[in-house]
Formats: structure tokens, C-alpha cells, sequence
């Protein structure tokens, strides 16, 4: 039996990535394609221009790859994009219009009348809509562009113009997707507010399934024009986020994933949906629940803090200063390195800026900051136990903050929980597992327990983990004398 091979593909803001994974989870191949970023391109794309980066890449994967994939190997690809990214399509599934972004702010207005309609008319469902939401963006188009709404057949998201273009099929997205278009998640229904209320059509809109669904097969003469054979699946994709989640490892309840880039991301399994009054937390449908798996939901949030003050300063410095906070660790010096005004998870201040203590060394800084990022992460956590009552067994991580060892163990301690660094993390590689899950697999879980690979365990250590658990409550203190955090 040959060695079967499965395709991620992630279209991100800045470029294509291509990844194919073994049925062990080692990669294989990969390739990407940059996309110029500027202002006109964080609002709008061209899917096309997606399309062409997305076979760029998978021509020059597989004409790399040297011999190892051999033209009947692969066996499923699955798709990663944008959360809120969406496209009108005409009758013929041609885009109307360019690909309208997650980071354009034009819809402000239209976000405020699709809240406003979601909290009168159906407030048990999602009501977060904001301008990086897929339905308030649909409704901006309508209203601003109403000879070219005439013409809608479809709205559809990213990851479905990918999958389209490889199946044909244009009329299925997943849950992961449709949540910001206004989805419900518990009934499974689409809102009648949405086409009741607000000017759009039910027939726009789309069927939903659980993501990593197969949907269809890869049309044959997209096989033969990559120099391909036999059938290959293609599955309901995912967002990007919930890509990276799955890449992590963290999928089972109780298992969660926090990615520090330029801010800082978590995302878990609980057995029960959180519902947080204040929309700091948000809930995508797990794509095993209502199967054998004991899973339900898989809650986020992200934080304005993160790495990105490691820029600048640290920046070139970083192997020394990683050297000298193994050392200093615990400093016992409360800093927390917020750089723009307000925070938004785990708790919403907007008025709340960073502080730091004076006269330290470059080194303390550094160490300090580290410190009160690991602060901010224990809040968010501490914060999901409030909510859900559920209990929190380890983190998985991502990111480039999980490359730095003192960082590491700083959040083990802070956390008094393990820390999982995973050897590949990339939504392209979430999107690879999510194709073998339910083509190769019996569900997401068993694909991913079978498929990603730990580099490291960091596990805490119970004298710092106490001396840890003293500083974050003197952190603490410090932001309710702000005013930051209510009483």
C-alpha cells in the first residue's frame, strides 16, 4: 500500500502557503507564495490572485519534492484562511467584487446595525459583530454597492474560494466560518433576522457543515494539471486561528493553545459553551461534537499584549538576554509591556496603558516583561475557569514567544500548569491534519493525537511556582489601583 499523503493550504493576508503531510505527521514539502501587503490590500484582495499564488505553490512543491510524492499519493487537501474575509459571487461563481478583508474597517456602521439586530432579534446566538465580522461586511457591500448586489448569487468566505476552485463545489462552508456571518451553533440554523431585518437574501447564504467534512473530489482536470492520479478529497476547511489550534495539539477538553506573536492568542476545548456577558470570549462549534468524542466547543480571545515590544531594544539581543533571565528568574519586578492604549481580553479597559519599574538593567527589563506577559496569560485563564467552570489540564504553544527557554518556563510557573511546544505549528500544517481527519481518520481528535509531534515539555516547578503565584497576585493589585479592572 503506498504512503498516503494529505494537503494543507492556508491563504493568509501576505501570502499562500502549501503544506503535505504523512500519515506519521512528518511534513514532506511545503511552499509559499508572498503577497504585497499595503492599505489597499488590508482591505481588499483579489481571490484570483489567491488562486495563482495557491498553484505557484503546489507546482513548486511537488516538482521539488524529489521523487517522494508520487502521483497517487494524496489523498485529501483541506483549506485555511482569514476569519471574516468574504467574496460575492455572481451565477456562474465568478467573484463579483474583490475579496473584502477581515481588517477592513469600512463596515463600522453596518457592524453596529448587525449587533443591534442580533441582540433584538435573536440575542442567544452570536452578537459580537464588529468591522473584522463577515456579515457586517456583507451588508456594507449591499448598501454601498446595489447595482452589483443585484447580480448576488452567493456570498461565500476565503477558505471556500480555494475549496471551490478545487472541487467546483461553491455552495458549503463550515462552522468555523459561518460563526462571524452570523451562524447559529446550537440550532444550526442561519438567523432569519439576517434576511428579514437586514438587506440580504437567504438563498445567498450557504450550507454548513462541520469543518474537515468531506464535500467532493478534487476536479480531474486540476489532477492531471499538476501531474497527479486517482481521487482526491477535499474536505470543509477552517479559519486560520482554528488551523493553528489543531497544529497545536490542543483538542481534546481541557487542552489549550496559546500563540504569542505580536499579541497573544489562546484557544481551548470545553465540554460546555462559555458565554461571556462582556464578548471578551467567543465560541466556535468543535468539529467532532455530536460525535463519539467528548467535546463540544472551542473558545478564544486575544489579548492586546503580546511580543511585539521584543521589536526595537531586544530585538538584537536576544540569545545574551535569554541567557542572562534564566538567571534572574523570578525577578519579583512587575512590568507589563502594553504599547498602544487599552486591552480588550482578559479584561476591556480601554483607557489602560503599560507600566514598568524604574532603574532596571536591560536584561531585568527584558526578564520583567516576559514576566507580565505571563501574567496577562494566567488572567486569561483564570478568566475561562470563572466562566466555564472547567478545568484547564495543560497549554500547548505557538508562536515566536515559545522560542525563547526562560519564557518558557516563566509561563510553566506562572501557569502552575505544563507547557507543550509542538515541533510544527503552522495553519497550512492545521489544514493538512484537518484533510486526514475524517478521510484517513475516524475524527479531528484521532488525527490529531496520531499526527502532531511534541518538541518540548516545560513542567513547573512547585518553589517557583509559589514564589510566581505571590508576584501575579501583587500584579493584579496594581491594575485594580488603575482602575483597570473593575472591583
Amino acid at each position: 500500500m503506498k504512503r498516503p499523503f494529505f494537503l494543507g493550504i492556508d491563504i493568509g493576508t501576505q501570502g499562500a502557503r502549501v503544506a503535505l503531510m504523512d500519515a506519521a505527521g512528518d511534513i514532506i514539502g511545503s511552499e509559499e507564495e508572498k503577497f504585497p501587503l499595503n492599505d489597499k490590500a488590508r482591505e481588499e484582495q483579489s481571490p484570483q490572485g489567491w488562486w495563482d499564488a495557491c498553484l505557484a505553490s503546489l507546482k513548486k512543491m511537488l516538482v521539488g519534492s524529489g521523487g517522494l510524492i508520487q502521483p497517487d499519493s494524496i489523498r485529501a487537501v483541506a483549506v485555511t484562511s482569514t476569519s471574516g474575509t468574504v467574496i460575492p459571487l455572481d451565477v456562474n461563481y465568478r467573484p463579483l467584487h474583490d475579496a473584502i478583508m477581515y481588517s477592513d474597517k469600512r463596515s463600522d456602521k453596518e457592524a453596529e446595525k448587525c449587533k443591534a439586530a442580533a441582540l433584538k432579534y435573536h440575542p442567544n446566538g452570536y452578537t459580537n459583530f464588529n468591522t473584522s465580522s463577515g456579515l457586517s461586511k456583507m451588508v456594507w457591500f449591499v448598501e454601498h454597492f446595489p447595482d452589483k448586489a443585484k447580480k448576488v448569487a452567493r456570498w461565500i468566505h476565503a477558505a471556500d474560494y480555494i475549496t471551490g476552485r478545487l472541487s467546483g463545489i461553491w455552495d458549503i462552508t463550515d462552522y468555523t466560518n459561518a460563526l462571524k456571518s452570523g451562524f447559529d451553533l446550537v440550532t444550526f440554523t442561519w438567523p432569519a433576522y439576517i434576511y428579514e431585518v437586514l438587506p440580504l437574501r437567504e438563498e445567498w447564504l450557504q450550507q454548513v457543515v462541520p469543518s474537515g467534512s468531506p464535500i467532493g473530489m478534487m476536479k480531474p482536470e486540476l489532477v492531471r494539471s499538476l501531474g497527479l492520479e486517482g481521487e482526491i478529497h477535499v474536505v470543509a476547511g477552517i479559519t486560520d486561528g482554528c488551523a493553528s489550534q489543531i497544529a497545536s495539539g490542543a483538542i481534546g477538553v481541557g487542552e489549550w493553545n496559546t500563540t504569542i506573536g505580536t499579541t497573544l492568542v489562546i484557544k481551548g476545548v470545553t465540554r460546555e459553551e462559555i458565554r461571556d456577558p462582556l464578548g471578551r470570549l467567543y465560541s466556535h462549534r468543535h468539529p467532532d461534537a455530536g460525535g463519539n468524542e467528548e467535546t463540544g466547543w472551542m473558545p478564544g480571545g486575544a489579548s492586546n499584549t503580546g511580543g511585539d515590544w521584543i521589536a526595537g531594544a531586544f530585538s538584537d539581543k536576544l540569545e545574551s538576554l535569554n541567557q542572562e533571565a534564566l538567571q534572574l528568574i523570578p525577578t519579583g519586578r512587575l512590568s507589563w509591556p502594553l504599547l498602544q492604549q487599552g486591552e480588550r481580553f482578559p479584561f476591556m479597559a480601554p483607557q489602560a496603558r503599560g507600566f514598568e519599574p524604574f532603574g532596571l538593567s536591560l536584561a531585568e527589563h527584558y526578564t520583567a516583561n516576559m514576566e507580565g506577559v505571563a501574567y496577562i496569560e494566567r488572567m486569561a485563564y483564570d478568566l475561562v475557569r470563572n466562566l466555564s467552570g472547567e478545568k484547564i489540564t495543560g497549554v500547548y504553544t505557538a508562536g515566536g514567544g515559545a522560542n525563547s527557554e526562560p519564557w518558557l518556563i516563566i509561563r510553566s510557573n506562572v501557569l502552575n500548569l505544563p507547557l507543550y511546544k509542538m515541533k510544527h505549528v503552522a495553519g497550512a500544517v492545521g489544514a493538512a491534519i484537518l484533510a486526514a481527519s475524517k478521510t484517513h481518520f475516524g475524527s479531528v481528535g484521532d488525527a490529531v493525537r496520531a499526527l502532531t509531534q511534541i518538541d518540548k515539555i516545560i513542567r513547573p516547578d512547585g518553589d517557583m511556582a509559589r514564589r510566581y503565584d505571590s508576584h501575579y497576585h501583587r500584579f493584579v493589585s496594581i491594575l485594580h489601583e488603575k482602575g483597570y479592572l473593575p472591583d
